[in-house]
């Protein structure tokens, strides 16, 4: 268990490796410790299935792109959130992990679907930009005094723009709005939460969507928005 001066941090990474989950994550660690936390890093979700260890963790930051997850991890995932622990991530870790997993995508309430690319006719499969696209941040009128958005104002981002399935459950902070472009199937806007929080039990989930790559964390409001996020979800 933590004592009064020190909370606990689990950094779960691993999966994909596209997004780079030791690199990324390694940025955040000395913001932690500055923080009073200390730090277990983890290249697996195995720690989840122990309820003794979970019971002192105060918060997770899971960058775990895809993978799988044993229902004992997952089981014991939710239990600790429930019980108080805090969940914080960005991007595929948190919002496109464990896809085949029913428990976790109800625990997140949103789930990465897609990120729309530039016109396949003049993009080659293998130009590694193809879906990095110029779009907007928007922060919501009501998420301006919200601990993790409060100063931040709209901001644009040229990278993997994320459309996700959600449900009414989470507390949307940001969105992002994907367009209707003429080689698109779609045939209106769709609108997606960019930045979002989750109540689960006496536990709190943050996830933003932004955060592909180290370039993209790197940008302030981006990297902002992370650090208050991992403190507001915290126990």
């Amino acid at each position: 268990m933590t004592n009064d001066t020190t909370r606990a941090a689990l950094v779960v990474r691993g999966g994909w490796e596209g997004h780079a989950p030791v690199e990324a994550t390694d940025m955040f660690i000395p913001f932690l410790e500055k923080n009073g936390f200390s730090v277990r890093t983890a290249d697996s979700p195995a720690p989840y299935a122990d309820a003794d260890y979970m019971a002192g963790v105060d918060l997770v930051v899971q960058c775990y792109t895809m993978g799988e997850i044993r229902q004992e991890e997952v089981d014991g995932l939710q239990a600790a959130i429930a019980a108080g622990t805090g969940m914080a991530g960005w991007h595929g870790g948190i919002a496109d992990s464990f896809r085949s997993c029913a428990d976790y995508l109800h625990l997140i309430g949103g789930q990465f679907a897609c990120h729309p690319g530039k016109d396949p006719a003049t993009t080659s499969p293998q130009d590694p930009e193809r879906y990095f696209v110029h779009h907007t941040i928007n922060i919501l009128p009501e998420a301006a005094d919200h601990p993790i958005t409060a100063g931040i104002a709209d901001f644009d981002l040229v990278t993997e723009q994320y459309w996700v399935l959600c449900d009414d459950y989470i507390d949307v902070l940001a969105t992002t709005t994907q367009k209707a472009r003429p080689w698109d199937p779609w045939h209106r806007e769709v609108t997606s939460p960019a930045v979002w929080t989750r109540r689960w039990g006496k536990g709190k989930i943050f996830v933003t969507t932004p955060g592909h790559s180290l370039d993209v964390l790197e940008h302030p409001s981006v990297r902002t928005i992370i650090e208050r996020g991992m403190l507001w979800a915290s126990r």
